[in-house]
């Protein structure tokens, strides 16, 4: 019986499982995103969470601990280095997993599950557009008359005494043509 077992052996051998999620936390820590399927996201997250709570406080034994899990000096200088400072501040929750569909051969679900923090698209606020009252079609009359306006007030204004009865004889011939 699997009483209160809720670690997902994901069909492999525990060193397997150890291996592949050692290699899958270094990607994550040298790209920042990758992409897999959706069981071993969930997996990852628990897997790699810990060791960037882990990297916040930069000693030795911290170092150690991180390096006996992940086997590779260039993954924890990044993650202790980078990753540590972008982080400081966060209490948790480092890692974000989206859903993308499901894969054409099997059908397993992917996502792909990225560190929160480096992630570009997501951290740009988006501009909340102001709501007015006005029908569409009377926003786009407004908006092509207003150039039009002001390119007009801009030729029409004289410069100086001298060139007002000129200009308003060239926008009078203009007008008549």
């Amino acid at each position: 019986m699997r009483h209160n077992r809720k670690f997902n052996h994901l069909s492999r051998t525990a060193s397997h499982r150890h291996a592949m999620l050692a290699n899958m936390a270094i990607s994550l820590i040298m790209h920042k995103r990758i992409t897999t399927t959706l069981a071993k996201a969930k997996a990852l997250k628990k897997y790699v969470e810990p060791l960037i709570t882990r990297s916040k406080d930069d000693t030795t034994n911290s170092r150690r601990v991180v390096f006996r899990y992940l086997q590779n000096k260039y993954a924890v200088t990044e993650l202790f280095k980078e990753i540590s400072v972008k982080v400081g501040d966060r209490p948790g929750g480092y890692t974000r997993i989206i859903k993308t569909g499901f894969r054409e051969s099997d059908a397993s679900q992917m996502c792909f599950i990225e560190l929160v923090d480096y992630d570009e698209n997501m951290a740009k606020q988006p501009t909340k557009k102001t709501r007015t009252r006005r029908s569409k079609k009377a926003g786009a009359k407004a908006e092509e008359a207003a150039p039009v306006a002001g390119e007009a007030a801009t030729t029409e204004e004289p410069a100086s005494a001298e060139t007002a009865p000129a200009a308003e004889g060239e926008a009078n011939e203009s007008k008549a043509e």
